[in-house]
């Protein structure tokens, strides 16, 4: 054993010492579940079961609450107990079948496909460590090619390093609070887009409306919520095209050889448009095509015309390049309609297309696209509020990425 080796290089000061080396199959049992397939789910079932598909898509590593059901009797299905840790016994690859999950009830019907792995040690620890620090030697064990399968056998050779089970403990009850951390930012943020949603439908439909009064927030007289005092109503909401607003305009198109995979300016193609860049081009050819053709200005908002149409992104400004005729916008001068309040208007646009079996949303089409614009005014408190909104979510959301980082930072300093 090499000294300092088997010490994570995070750990609660009150340990110390050298984890200790086992295989699973030394300090576990392995079982499988039995197979309960989709047909067999009720949503008034009244047995909790979990299928191992649902690994993949509805649990992490602890599995306090259930999503499913079963009427099939317990009598004929494999149950758990509290404690027991779940990895599939097949995934479409290696890298996915490579998920443990520990089950916290006792009683829950465990289906097909499912290998159950119970032991003293604590779930909650193994399960965090089979998914960060021992991912990979899982996934190398995987058989097969279409469909890769994992057995027992394969698992009880996994080699780990374990320390005491106070010890495990406490990381387990660390990493929980970490995940409940996660879950409730994910949780806010998922209602604040919920309430955006809502809000925007309402405002937008004009079943709520700002006044001219001292308060920002719109009110809902209609639904006997007290509205603003002072002020007279904002001028009706008029129809107009964004043909009536301005020209749709794209820029010069860009040859796959004028890219590279790095360089000095990002330029979006359609599929990494609102993302991240994986393309660039050269500062001299920017500065010429920017020079020459037409360009957005800071504030316009860029349409996808391709692939997932309607796709919108403000362009802030930043030295970058949009690929021909797949992205698009508005050249608007914010005398009729303000951007800001454009862009709002277009998440909630339902855009016509054209096309085989690629569609596209053609200048024409959007060119003819219809938008209810109220006054300038109305426009700035509705902008402003959404945009408020847009701020605290994109704040929340900056918070979770944060969050799932530091957990992220924690799964590989606190194993060994």
């Amino acid at each position: 054993m090499t000294t300092n080796q088997n010490i994570p290089v995070l750990r609660f000061p009150e340990f110390g010492g050298e984890w200790k080396i086992h295989n699973l199959g030394d300090i576990a049992k392995f079982s499988k579940g039995k197979g309960i397939s989709k047909a067999d789910i009720e949503m008034d079932g009244i047995n909790e079961c979990i299928r191992y598909g649902e690994l993949y898509t509805q649990y992490s590593e602890v599995i306090k609450e259930v999503v499913s059901k079963t009427n099939i009797p317990l009598s004929e299905l494999v149950i758990s107990s509290e404690n027991d840790v779940i990895i599939p016994a097949s995934g479409e690859t290696t890298l996915d079948i490579a998920k443990a999950s520990c089950v916290m009830k006792s009683g829950v019907a465990l289906g097909g496909d499912l290998n159950i792995i119970k032991t003293v040690h604590n779930g909650v620890f193994l399960s965090y460590y089979l998914n960060s620090k021992k991912k990979l030697d899982i996934a190398s064990m995987a058989q097969g090619i279409s469909v890769v399968h994992l057995y027992s056998s394969q698992l009880s050779l996994l080699n780990l390093n374990l320390c005491s089970l106070p010890e495990q403990q406490k990381i387990a009850s660390f990493l929980t609070a970490v995940d409940e951390k996660i879950q409730q930012l994910t949780s806010k943020k998922a209602l604040l887009e919920q309430y955006k949603k809502g809000v925007m439908q309402q405002l937008f439909s004009r079943e709520i409306r700002f006044r001219p009064a001292l308060s920002d927030l719109p009110r809902a007289e209609s639904r006997g919520v007290e509205g603003p005092e002072n002020g007279e109503d904002y001028p009706e909401w008029e129809e107009r095209t964004l043909g009536d607003i301005g020209e749709v305009k794209m820029c010069r198109r860009v040859f796959n050889e004028q890219t590279s995979p790095d360089g000095e300016i990002p330029f979006y193609k359609i599929g990494s448009f609102g993302k991240k860049a994986d393309a660039f081009i050269s500062r001299e050819l920017y500065f010429d095509y920017r020079e020459r053709f037409s360009f957005p200005k800071k504030g316009d908002i860029l349409i996808s015309a391709a692939g997932t149409i309607g796709r919108l992104v403000v362009y802030d400004g930043e030295e970058a390049y949009y690929q021909d005729s797949n992205i698009v916008w508005i050249e608007n001068d914010n005398t009729i309609i303000l951007n800001q309040f454009l862009y709002f208007a277009l998440q909630l646009a339902k855009f016509n297309t054209e096309g085989g079996t690629i569609q596209r949303l053609y200048n024409s089409i959007l060119k003819a696209k219809r938008i209810d614009c109220p006054s300038l005014p109305e426009q700035q408190k509705i902008a402003t509020f959404l945009s408020a909104l847009d701020e605290k979510i994109g704040q929340v959301g900056q918070q979770l990425e944060q969050a799932k980082g530091w957990k992220k930072g924690l799964l590989q300093g606190m194993f060994v």
